[in-house]
């Protein structure tokens, strides 16, 4: 049985490729973390019939019936990935928007973590941001953990590393050191290293604009390894921390260049105009979620990690 003292996950599955990527990123989680996994599908609500407040019954039977067709797959693919399908909780549940739905089913289950698969037209090996996605990302209470295109194809055996990233200046909000925190709850779960990475972004042509461009980008480097030395003090649990700074011309190009080897995980923050504990995917974490090559965690802005015991629920 899994480990009541672990990590609750939710895994928002379809019967297709995004689904089978999440499933395989969740259930990696799980076995690193110990605790309970919950797979969930959402559909549509039934169609209002003439009769006040119903719904055609004939047609939420067809759709209840297609989702605990695809849960049943979902318990079928589990033993293959390390978790004994017995151990996995199945929910349906209908909503409009099924993005929108995995955040009732996880306020509902007391879940940690949302885990989804990139949108069906992303490129393989990044992800794309869908209506699910997108949904989540502008609402979830928890953090969201998203799977690359193709991640269940090539999923590694085991985690190797959390890198936190943002661009120069974030580290400095006043809010940072709660999903800093989460983050740290999250490793610590996992057993992971921490990396956290600041992007010193240099603005395109600022060469041919300035004379002394490189003794500004000195400067900018040298306040964001001193940003990153007070951020890697929040971490007081033990947890093995390194720091580095990644220059370049965009967010993009500047996470493209970063060392990321098999089972490495990289978190970001929400957008600081996002509403407080919730996820908000601003413009910049967006780029960061799009050009990453490995699965992308988006930490609730002002989040603060949940008492160990909650995961228990």
């Amino acid at each position: 049985m899994s480990d009541p003292g672990g990590m609750h996950v939710l895994v928002g599955y379809s019967p297709d490729e995004r689904g089978g990527d999440a499933l395989a990123l969740g259930a990696l989680v799980v076995r690193a973390a110990g605790g309970r996994l919950t797979v969930a599908n959402v559909h549509p609500p039934g169609w209002r019939t003439r009769g006040p407040g119903s719904v055609d019954a004939e047609w939420v039977a067809y759709l209840r019936e297609r989702s605990d067709a695809a849960l049943a797959r979902a318990a079928g693919l589990l033993g293959g990935l390390g978790v004994p399908p017995e151990d996995a909780a199945l929910r349906v549940h209908a909503h409009r928007g099924s993005g929108r739905g995995l955040i009732e089913v996880a306020a509902d289950t007391g879940a940690d973590l949302i885990v989804i698969g990139s949108a069906p037209r992303g490129r393989r090996g990044r992800i794309a941001i869908g209506s699910t996605a997108d949904q989540l990302l502008h609402g979830s209470p928890v953090p969201v953990l998203l799977a690359p295109r193709g991640y269940a194809a090539e999923a590694p055996p085991r985690f190797s590393r959390l890198t936190v990233a943002y661009w120069h200046a974030h580290w400095r909000r006043q809010d940072a050191g709660g999903p800093l925190a989460a983050a740290a709850g999250i490793a610590r779960r996992l057993g992971l290293p921490v990396r956290l990475v600041t992007l010193v972004l240099r603005p395109p042509g600022l060469a041919a604009r300035l004379r002394d461009a490189d003794e500004l980008l000195a400067r900018q480097l040298t306040q964001a390894q001193e940003d990153l030395a007070q951020a890697a003090a929040l971490f007081t649990d033990g947890t093995d921390v390194v720091t580095e700074t990644a220059a370049g011309t965009g967010i993009a190009t500047t996470v493209a260049g970063l060392d990321m080897p098999p089972g490495e995980i990289l978190a970001c923050m929400s957008g600081h105009d996002g509403p407080l504990r919730k996820v908000f995917l601003g413009e910049g974490s967006g780029k960061i979620v799009r050009a990453s090559p490995c699965p992308v965690l988006v930490l609730p802005r002002g989040a603060a990690p949940r008492p160990e015991a909650s995961a228990g629920r």
